[in-house]
């Protein structure tokens, strides 16, 4: 159940994304991607549709061959399927429901908890059995506190920026001069520009979660899918995301994202770059060089996955910190410090970051750093990813973490328990040590795989890939070994 886009390579499993003029069968998620599966000798296998969003078959159970056909009867029953998860109101019946909750006196300004809507004054009996709380002015103002943070790992976890984050996000791009600010995932920044009143500042948010809906007008809101750049409101909500990255008496654009942090790079990128192209388009300037301003926000040891798809972003040592993860905490107040970065292709230098949080900038690098980020001659650049201070090794001509140290058996630096592999075989595999393959070549790996197999499905065996589109914190870390 658990394949990630960090162990896809082990597996061979591939994104392909979607070609012009292709369609992908749907599923209540919108345009499904397209997986390839490709042996050890890298011959290509038989390519497979797969959810775009929720990485548990039990959450969205879509799975279809590419040259599959399909039958008429499994045709009505994905669309029966698709419609009983359609949401309860529309967009349109959303807005015109929240006038009217607005207008009501605070006595009947309900929320009910388990069904996470406004109700009005005729809807009360029908819930009375549930639980509802009396609703203020604040707090349909603030909706990311009114709303439970969807808590399923493995599909659709919301994580929300601390204050401290959304401030110095909104802050840096009020004094970068920004009027439109594209929230992509960040339903906190959009509402903390809301709160602020910053005028003429302008905000959209494209979330797949459509209980914002209900707090937000048309114009401020689409209900979207950042994996598949799928709109639920179909060619409206287009419109809607056209007219704002139109950029009309010099109100500039700015894109912030704030992706699932397991969500797979390659179609985030895409979707990303598919919004840059309709800003291009609209702006009609001729410089096709131009990309939208962008802050991606990701954990660091994604850089290398994000380059490759977006060469142009920088990546910058601010921590970005969360209300409700157990992990992603700022400096020392959680079990560690956050990972979570900033990718941007606006100017380094121009995003300064507050000294008081421990923050410098480097003449050399042009660009503010962690204090502990030391600048290194050899090298010339401040190396740090993680907020440590890394220290050169001559052998290697880097600069690596402080807890490696350099095995001369491996001709590389690696933590020191790391299974040794001797001679100059190169990279080995991670799983075993061995020099004559690879991990994704490794025989344990077929071993635990069968044996996973048998435990979950005893005397049957497995009759279709499973693709995870989101990864576990700890498959992350094991992966690129962060400590």
């Amino acid at each position: 159940m658990e394949i990630s886009e960090a162990n896809m390579d082990s597996f061979g499993i591939e994104v392909i994304l979607p070609e012009e003029g292709k369609t992908a069968p749907r599923c209540p998620h919108g345009p499904t991607l397209l997986f390839e599966k490709v042996d050890n000798g890298g011959n290509k296998g038989r390519r497979f549709y797969a959810c775009s969003a929720c990485r548990d078959r039990k959450d969205c159970g879509f799975f279809q061959w590419e040259d599959e056909k399909v039958s008429k009867a499994r045709m009505l029953a994905r669309e029966a399927e698709m419609l009983s998860k359609r949401p309860r109101f529309t967009q349109q019946e959303c807005c015109s429901r929240f006038v009217q909750f607005a207008s009501l006196p605070f006595i009947e300004k309900k929320f009910c908890e388990d069904c996470q809507i406004l109700l009005l004054p005729a809807e009360h009996s029908a819930h009375s059995a549930h639980r509802t709380t009396a609703v203020t002015a604040a707090q349909l103002r603030r909706p990311s506190i009114l709303l439970c943070p969807l808590d399923n790992k493995k599909s659709n976890a919301q994580y929300l920026f601390t204050d401290r984050s959304a401030h110095f996000l909104l802050d840096t791009l009020v004094g970068l001069g920004y009027k439109k600010v594209l929230c992509v995932g960040t339903p906190r920044l959009q509402e903390l520009i809301k709160l602020r009143n910053l005028e003429p500042m302008k905000s959209l948010l494209l979330d797949i979660d459509f209980r914002y809906a209900q707090f937000y007008s048309q114009d401020e809101f689409c209900h979207y899918n950042m994996f598949n750049h799928h709109f639920f409101g179909g060619e409206a909500s287009r419109a809607v995301l056209d007219a704002f990255l139109t950029e009309a008496d010099g109100e500039q654009v700015v894109m912030v994202a704030d992706p699932p942090f397991g969500g797979l790079v390659k179609p985030l990128a895409n979707s990303f770059s598919l919004i840059s192209q309709t800003w291009k388009k609209l702006r009609n300037s001729g410089d096709s060089n131009i990309d939208i301003p962008i802050i991606w926000i990701f954990p660091y040891f994604f850089e290398p996955r994000i380059l490759e798809c977006l060469p142009a972003l920088t990546m910058l040592d601010y921590q970005v910190d969360y209300d409700n993860h157990p992990l992603y905490k700022h400096g020392k107040t959680g079990r560690r410090q956050s990972p979570v970065r900033l990718f941007t292709n606006i100017l380094p230098k121009q995003v300064v970051l507050p000294r008081e949080e421990g923050y410098r900038f480097c003449s050399m690098c042009q660009r503010y750093v962690c204090s502990l980020n030391k600048h290194c001659t050899k090298c010339n650049l401040c190396p740090s990813k993680d907020g440590r201070e890394w220290k050169h090794c001559s052998a290697c001509g880097k600069c690596v973490k402080p807890s490696w140290s350099h095995c001369t058996s491996c001709g590389r630096c690696a933590l020191p328990d790391h299974p040794c592999r001797q001679g100059d075989g190169g990279n080995g595999c991670f799983s075993c040590g061995s020099l004559e393959h690879q991990r994704k070549a490794c025989p344990l790996r077929d071993m635990r795989r069968k044996n996973r197999d048998d435990k979950s499905s005893p005397g049957k065996p497995s009759k279709q890939p499973i693709v995870s589109v989101q990864l576990s914190y700890s498959n992350i870390r094991n992966n690129f070994r962060i400590f």
